[in-house]
């Protein structure tokens, strides 16, 4: 079993290139999974990646309308 690094919210930020308040409302919405090491909040880097891919969009493919372009 491999363990997971705990990181600080504003690693947690810096790592999704926001701000420190973006974390920390997804930790108060109970949006990510986070560990309360006294009163200190730490998010496992899993639950990031795993934040990450939920939110993830695939994009649509186009398709070819058939008309050509514009001169």
């Amino acid at each position: 079993m491999s363990v997971d690094q705990l990181l600080t919210v504003e690693q947690v930020a810096e790592r999704l290139g926001t701000g420190v308040r973006f974390p920390r409302r997804l930790v108060e919405e109970r949006r990510i999974t986070f560990v309360k090491v006294g009163r200190h909040v730490r998010i496992p880097e899993s639950a990031v990646e795993a934040f990450v891919s939920a939110n993830t969009v695939e994009p649509i493919p186009l398709r070819p309308t058939g008309f050509g372009r514009a001169a």
